[in-house]
């Protein structure tokens, strides 16, 4: 009971801890400068990501206020650059353009933004653009159950093998069920992973998964791709030794022979190697520290591999293995699971405290986001397993390990265990589909811990909104408070009903639903009191943290913050 309560303690904190960690392609610089008037028309467009872009799967769409595409040439990466994409141009005559961009990121998310710009030395005033939609994400329910399906399946593979390798070896010949079931779901990850790399690759380049003649040569394009692709030649060669391990083991020999040490220590390694790829391959590979990020993963994933894994095969050990020698075998195999089990929650644990240092920038991200949210499903899911693990623990391993001087306990507590278990199996796999739902979100942003202090939540459409601040009245303004597009922001400064002159007001723009790097203008007052910018500070839809410091003359400065939802 004691290690039972522990177990479930310490494996709950670790649920309510992220799996994963991340980054996104961020644009970090434009050529054309966003929002500004240049003299003579631009050859090209460059624009330079916090990351390697692959061409292959950008767009980029420059078109004047009737819509007319100017682009001369699909987007080309910068010689020496892999971070700057290169997109030639017809010749732009005087007037205002929209450039609207969408890239994949290395961890096969699509990130989009757009901004405006203008040819002078007249261009008058911006108009109104129509912003291209694309609606695709990282979560369709295709790419979900795809997901779904290869951790499902790949993890399960390296938990069974551990299994009948290293924990349920000692009951002899009776191993076989085991085996199978290790074949069966190393035989589906198999397939599952290039399938998933081709529904990957097909919505990456916008084309259909039945074009497989455009889709095939540009799988490996992504680094995305290529772990993933990196990922089934990993599992092939475990495959194969873990095949070999099997066929060379001898469970009835106490001490193993050097072939099977050999090819189990291969498979072993080969398999960690697999626990890897997938960190390399999503939010972890984009995380600093790196080394730190990808580890913590690997740990994650071993942790839930043994977890799923072994669950999966005492069900089926219950219902290979003969009545009469099914009390007896569950009573070696399920303490020795158990004690691994508990020291894996363990692993959990720690990695998952690591990762939270690494991805969580608020504890209220966790029901403030989208993230979040699949989040708690997850924690809900697996708190549902450790009930369930908990009473295995109290009631049927200390009656499976007395049933050799009470036999009639025996075949009560081996029913209870098989209908705890299968629980065990339903709720853990579904909180994996949960998981499979983190991995295409976007954690938190950085930005939310800067975010404070929050005096009221505005949008979507047109803001105007009154805070005071001590003697101050500010009134912000946000127009139209779209995204992509020119907006003007005013703030009006007054104290004691009269108009405040001569301040400073300086905004900052947070992106809250990805990492984008912050975005700050100085407004320049335009009449006595009211202070004003027009730029394209809302460079996508979503959620905004709009702060706006003001430094009254003379006085102490304060800020106004505001959440702000921007639609498209």
């Amino acid at each position: 009971m004691r290690r039972g309560g522990v177990l479930a303690l310490v494996a709950s904190a670790a649920l309510a801890l992220p799996a994963a960690a991340w980054a996104h392609a961020a644009l970090v610089r434009a050529e054309p400068v966003a929002s500004r008037t240049i003299n003579t028309a631009p050859p090209a467009v460059r624009l330079t990501y916090s990351e390697p872009i692959e061409p292959r799967f950008a767009i980029v769409s420059v078109s004047d206020a009737a819509g007319r595409q100017l682009t001369s040439g699909p987007p080309q990466r910068a010689p020496g650059s892999p971070q700057t994409l290169v997109t030639p141009l017809h010749h732009t005559p005087q007037g205002w353009y929209l450039v609207f961009w969408r890239v994949i990121s290395a961890d096969g998310h699509p990130v989009r933004g757009a901004f405006t710009f203008a040819v002078g030395p007249s261009p008058g005033p911006p108009p109104q653009f129509q912003v291209p939609s694309l609606s695709e994400t990282a979560h369709t329910p295709q790419l979900l159950i795809a997901r779904w399906v290869v951790f499902l399946s790949f993890l399960s593979a390296l938990g069974l093998f551990v299994l009948r390798m290293l924990i349920a070896r000692p009951v002899g010949r009776s191993l076989r069920g085991i085996s199978i079931a290790l074949g069966v779901a190393l035989s589906v990850a198999l397939v599952a992973t290039p399938v998933y790399v081709l529904l990957a690759t097909a919505q990456f380049s916008l084309r259909s998964v039945f074009d497989l003649g455009a889709i095939v040569p540009v799988a490996r394009a992504s680094a995305f791709g290529r772990d993933y692709l990196d990922l089934e030649l990993v599992l092939v060669l475990f495959a194969v030794a873990a095949g070999i391990a099997l066929l060379v083991d001898r469970p009835e020999r106490p001490q193993r022979s050097v072939v099977e040490l050999l090819s189990l220590w291969a498979a072993l390694g080969a398999g960690a190697a697999a626990l890897v790829l997938p960190g390399l391959a999503g939010h972890a590979g984009q995380r600093s520290p790196r080394g730190l990020a990808v580890p913590l993963d690997a740990l994650h994933l071993a942790a839930g591999a043994i977890w799923i894994g072994g669950l999966i095969g005492i069900v089926v050990f219950w219902l290979t293995v003969g009545r009469e020698a099914r009390v007896a075998a569950l009573g070696v195999v399920v303490p020795r699971f158990s004690n691994v089990a508990f020291f894996s929650v363990l692993v959990l644990v720690g990695s998952g405290i690591g990762q939270s240092f690494l991805e969580l920038p608020t504890l209220g991200s966790l029901w403030q986001t989208s993230y979040g949210k699949a989040l708690v499903v997850k924690i809900a899911l697996l708190g549902a397993a450790l009930l369930l693990a908990a009473v295995n623990l109290a009631r049927t391993k200390p009656r499976l390990q007395a049933a050799g001087l009470q036999p009639q306990v025996g075949p009560g507590a081996a029913l209870l265990l098989r209908r705890l278990v299968q629980g065990e199996i339903l709720f853990v796999a579904g909180a994996l589909f949960a998981a499979a739902v983190l991995t295409s979100l976007a954690p938190p942003a950085s930005a939310l811990a800067r975010v404070k202090n929050i005096a009221a939540r505005v949008g979507p459409g047109p803001v105007s909104k009154v805070v005071s601040k001590g003697p101050y009245r500010i009134r912000v303004t946000v127009t139209p408070n779209r995204a992509a597009i020119q907006n003007t922001f005013s703030v009006t400064v007054t104290k004691n009903g009269q108009p405040v002159r001569g301040a400073a007001v300086v905004s900052r723009f947070d992106m809250l639903d990805m990492d984008m790097g912050e975005l700050s203008y100085r407004l320049r007052e335009s009449r006595p009191g009211t202070f004003s910018k027009a730029a394209p500070a809302l460079v996508m839809v979503g959620h905004w943290g709009l702060a706006f410091e003001v430094t009254p003359p003379g006085g102490q400065p304060f800020i106004v913050t505001l959440l702000d939802k921007a639609s498209g």
